[in-house]
């Protein structure tokens, strides 16, 4: 089990409460034109390189280079979350596609996201069936509950909104800690106790069925949230692994519950350029339902990016299997490629 501290409150920048999060000077970045124009100068500069070619070495940021700094800093030390505007909302795809990735390449390394190894990811409705195994959440126009992502920070870039919905929002994870232990903290160990988490059919690559870990984790003193509900009621309801307790289901809806509470959660629309990073230790993410737009061309776009980071803190044992290494600034998570997997 988690080292657990549940008589103490967490206190630290990375814990907000909805609006909170609008009077914070590391929330909002507002890039300025000469950082704007250095990145698209430098984007269109690699426009003959495919986007998952580009590499760190290739090219110089030297005006944005202690902005992306300082955002780094503030994704593991401050709010946990940086929402980046000014990008001209007109820029066509390919363009806009090179310039988060070169933001990106500035804060960590860019995880495979599927048994294809896509590092560039598109959120977008592909109107897969509801039985067809391709189907995954970003893939659909539904609501996504409150979950965290295989990577230490997660990089959405909006291309294109939908014509209705699609709603962001974010809570802060150590605030619904703190909750819980206000209200419910008998709770507390049950969510620092590992689930089972069955594989999602599209992690092909990885050779383990299942894996196991906490929603709620400490390790030396650095605070982890980590859920994927969908992922542990599927596991717990597979013949070879036990049921959920009443007590685990209850403990698992009240931080669902909690994370939709209005006072709690910060709810934005992503307009096209906007670009948002988010700590997925320090923060749950949700999407609400979207109407897309009935032409191909104006339909809901995002590009994601699952980043493994250099300055990260250090994990609890139990994330190893399905993470590949605990220790603080390690090259982990995502999902192992098909071609990569051992037989």
């Amino acid at each position: 089990m988690s080292e657990i501290k549940p008589k103490l409150p967490l206190k630290h920048p990375s814990l907000w409460r909805g609006e909170e999060l609008l009077q914070r000077t590391d929330w909002q970045v507002q890039l300025s034109d000469l950082e704007i124009e250095e990145l698209q100068s430098v984007a269109e500069g690699v426009m003959d390189q495919s986007v998952e070619g580009i590499e760190l070495g290739d090219f110089e940021l030297p005006q944005l280079t202690p902005r992306l700094k300082q955002i780094s800093h503030d994704l593991e030390q401050g709010c946990g979350a940086a929402w980046l505007r000014g990008l001209p909302k007109d820029l066509d795809q390919a363009l806009l596609e090179r310039m988060f990735w070169l933001l990106a390449l500035h804060l960590g390394v860019p995880l495979s996201q599927s048994a294809e190894g896509e590092r560039l990811f598109s959120v977008a409705d592909k109107g897969y069936a509801a039985d067809d195994p391709r189907t995954r959440g970003p893939n659909t126009r539904s609501k996504l509950s409150y979950h965290t992502d295989r990577c230490d920070v997660i990089g959405f870039c909006c291309y294109r909104q939908a014509k209705s919905g699609g709603e962001s929002r974010i809570v802060s994870s150590m605030a619904i800690y703190n909750e819980i232990l206000n209200r419910r903290p008998d709770l507390l160990n049950l969510l620092c106790e590992p689930f089972y988490y069955l594989r999602h059919t599209v992690d092909g690559g990885n050779e383990k069925p299942w894996c196991q870990q906490p929603v709620f984790s400490f390790c030396d003193g650095h605070f982890a949230a980590s859920l994927l509900r969908v992922l542990i009621d599927r596991a717990h309801s597979h013949p070879d692994l036990p049921d959920l307790s009443s007590a685990q289901k209850e403990a698992l809806d009240l931080v669902e519950n909690l994370a939709d509470e209005p006072f709690l959660h910060h709810s934005f629309y992503q307009e096209p350029g906007d670009i948002l990073f988010i700590n997925n230790w320090v923060n749950l993410h949700r999407r609400t339902e979207f109407e897309d737009w009935p032409e191909p061309d104006r339909r809901r776009h995002i590009f994601r990016i699952w980043l493994s980071v250099p300055n990260s803190r250090p994990l609890d044992p139990l994330f190893l299997d399905n993470y590949g290494a605990v220790e603080a600034g390690a090259l982990r998570g995502g999902m192992k490629p098909k071609a990569l997997s051992t037989s």
